[in-house]
């Protein structure tokens, strides 16, 4: 599923800015989002708090930006070095290797993801739906040929 056409850019400091994938079978690309920069968002199943992380797609890896959360509890308190804003949400930068991929298990018991990119947050289920083991991955897409 091609989501919308959009140009190869270059990202930040010069390197090579790629689109983002999302596969459900051993890397086969089943959507393909129309931008380099994506935030996956999620509640948490039992304290119902709000998580959102920002990545970025970054030659051939996912690079995390930043994360917010909108409290903690059970266990996902903030990092200690996290900023509390006005708004009530705890800011801080993942200290996190680039990622060759982001595994997510989805088996129905919890709300689905949302990816957001251009402003906009959709379900993940409108964009992918979940593999026969439930699970989606999201990586960097493969240079165009």
């Amino acid at each position: 599923m091609e989501l919308a056409a959009a140009p190869r850019r270059r990202g930040h400091r010069g390197v090579k800015a790629a689109l983002v994938c999302l596969g459900v079978f051993q890397g086969a690309i089943g959507a393909r989002l129309p931008s380099a920069d994506f935030t996956l968002a999620w509640t948490h199943s039992i304290e119902k708090v709000r998580w959102e992380e920002d990545w970025r797609a970054v030659d051939g890896r996912l690079v995390a930006i930043e994360a917010r959360v909108q409290g903690g509890g059970a266990g996902m308190e903030p990092p200690p070095d996290a900023r509390l804003t006005a708004d009530g949400w705890f800011h801080y930068v993942p200290k996190l290797a680039p990622q060759s991929h982001l595994s997510l298990s989805r088996r129905g018991f919890a709300k689905d993801y949302e990816l957001c990119w251009d402003g906009t947050c959709r379900a993940m289920g409108s964009v992918i739906a979940p593999g026969p083991d439930e699970v989606t991955d999201i990586f960097a897409c493969p240079p165009a040929d």
